[in-house]
């Protein structure tokens, strides 16, 4: 009778065991499940469709947990999901084309880079054409317009213009590059603007080339902002009035040209994409960025990639933006556009 009631006991514990085996989901390192793994790579849209957006600037919304992304062609800033479901978001007449963004998660706001290469037919104007360097701030919840600053009245107004990129500093202040005019601009959290730095050094090499791009803000209390056009990496500490002081050019081991988008990760690594060689580089700092070296690469399709988000502390994502595309008038235009995670 034991061993009767012990084989009952077994046979029990066994068909239990199957059944928890059938009925356990899959936990491996290799899963799809995007509750437990963000997506790797984002397509989008993830439906069929003729618009091409080519969007420039992309930055992560942690709050509502999606990716916002700009467009040269239409202006529109629409929202991206893991799953490259793509709606648009803000479509405001101000936005010619957007190009740099930034989110200020502690206010919240949504500061957008406007300029006008002529890419928005239905938007440019001969007035705006190649002069405008605007910064359009959002509410970044509800997409409605809290200010319009136009930055090109206070530095050469008519002359050409490119905003192109903003950072931001841990007070929400913010620092956007000109990629036609050699200056930064600085908005502070009351949106009053002035000339953060002005320098001959941040000259673009001739007329519609793009000098100064990315920018990122180092929590040491500087700027480092790269050069496309030359490929020079230069650092500008924030002084106490909120002015730029004296300009010096970082030292790297690196071809910086067609520097594009940076991110910094802490104070000694900075993430640089180069759109036109089509690759992340990682450098690092030893000496607070008087030099810096090389110490990963990640290589990117051919797909002009631009600017990169921060998801989470160690995840940085890039966008691929096809806007070597956009430039040469290619056609049929690409209207399928990737936000990739980068792995080193």
């Amino acid at each position: 009778m034991l061993i009767s009631r012990f084989l009952r006991s077994s046979l029990t514990l066994s068909l239990l065991g199957s059944t928890l085996l059938v009925l356990a989901p899959s936990c491996t390192d290799d899963t799809d499940d995007l509750s437990l793994k963000n997506q790797e790579t984002i397509t989008f849209p993830n439906t069929e469709t003729k618009q091409a957006l080519y969007p420039e600037g992309v930055q992560f919304d942690a709050q509502n947990n999606y990716f916002v992304v700009s467009s040269e062609s239409f202006g529109t800033i629409g929202r991206v999901t893991d799953y490259g479901t793509y709606e648009p978001f803000i479509n405001d007449t101000s936005l010619i084309s957007s190009v740099g963004l930034s989110i200020d998660r502690t206010r919240p706001r949504l500061l957008v880079a406007v300029s006008d290469p002529g890419y928005n037919t239905a938007r440019s104007t001969p007035r705006t054409l190649r002069k405008t360097a605007r910064v359009v701030i959002f509410n970044s919840t509800t997409g409605v317009r809290t200010n319009y600053l136009a930055l090109d009245k206070i530095f050469r107004p008519g002359q050409p213009h490119f905003a192109n990129d903003i950072a931001l500093d841990g007070s929400g202040n913010a620092y956007v590059t000109d990629s036609y005019s050699p200056v930064i601009y600085r908005i502070n959290t009351q949106s009053a603007f002035s000339l953060f730095k002005q320098d001959t050094l941040f000259a673009p090499s001739g007329p519609g080339i793009i000098g100064l791009n990315g920018i990122a803000y180092n929590a040491k209390g500087y700027v480092v902002t790269v050069k496309s056009d030359t490929g020079v990496l230069f650092k500008i500490p924030v002084n106490t009035n909120g002015t730029g002081g004296d300009v010096t050019k970082v030292t790297t081991d690196q071809d910086l040209t067609g520097g594009d988008g940076l991110l910094f990760q802490g104070d000694s690594t900075l993430l640089v994409v180069l759109n036109k060689q089509n690759k992340v580089v990682r450098l690092h700092s030893t000496d607070n960025w008087a030099t810096a070296t090389t110490t990963g690469t990640f290589t990117t399709p051919d797909a002009y990639p631009t600017t990169l988000a921060r998801r989470t502390d160690q995840e940085p994502y890039v966008l691929y933006s096809h806007l070597n595309a956009l430039q040469s008038n290619q056609q049929p235009p690409v209207v399928k556009f990737t936000i990739q995670k980068v792995r080193f």
